[in-house]
C-alpha cells in the first residue's frame, strides 16, 4: 500500500515519463510537484515505490521509470476517477430532470384548476408561460 504522497509522486513520475520518455530524477520531481518536501523525502518515497514494484531504476545514477504495475495502477485510478465523475454527472442530471418534472406538474395543476373555473384568458396565459419554458 502506498501513501497519498507516494501516489502523487508516482502520478507525476508517470506523466513526466510519458512526456519525456526519459528516466525521471528526484530533482525533476521536486521541481514539477506541488509537494513541500525535501529531496531526501522524495528519494525515500521513490525507494519505497521501487520496493513495491511500481518503479525501477535503469542504473544507479539514473532517474526512475514506471513499471507495468505502475501503469496498471495509474489507469485503474484514472478509470475510477472518471466513473466517479460520470456518477456525479448522472446524479446532477436526475436532480435536474426531477426539478423540471415538478415544475411541469405544478403548471399542469394550475392549468387544471383554471380549467375548472372556465377562465379562458388565464388558460391561455398559463399555456403561453409553459410554451416559453419549453
Amino acid at each position: 500500500m502506498i501513501s497519498e504522497r507516494q501516489e502523487k509522486l508516482l502520478n507525476f513520475l508517470i506523466k513526466e515519463y510519458i512526456i519525456t520518455a526519459a528516466p525521471v530524477s528526484s530533482l525533476e520531481l521536486k521541481k514539477i510537484t506541488d509537494l513541500d518536501v525535501c529531496g531526501a523525502t522524495i528519494r525515500n518515497d521513490l525507494q519505497a515505490l521501487t520496493e513495491e514494484g511500481y518503479i525501477t531504476q535503469p542504473h544507479t545514477s539514473a532517474g526512475r521509470i514506471p513499471t507495468q504495475k505502475a501503469y496498471r495502477h495509474f489507469s485503474e485510478k484514472m478509470e475510477s476517477a472518471r466513473q466517479r465523475e460520470m456518477d456525479d454527472f448522472i446524479v446532477r442530471q436526475v436532480r435536474y430532470a426531477r426539478q423540471e418534472m415538478e415544475s411541469q406538474m405544478k403548471m399542469m395543476e394550475e392549468l387544471m384548476q383554471t380549467l375548472e373555473n372556465d377562465n379562458l384568458f388565464e388558460i391561455l396565459n398559463i399555456l403561453e408561460k409553459w410554451h416559453k419554458k419549453i
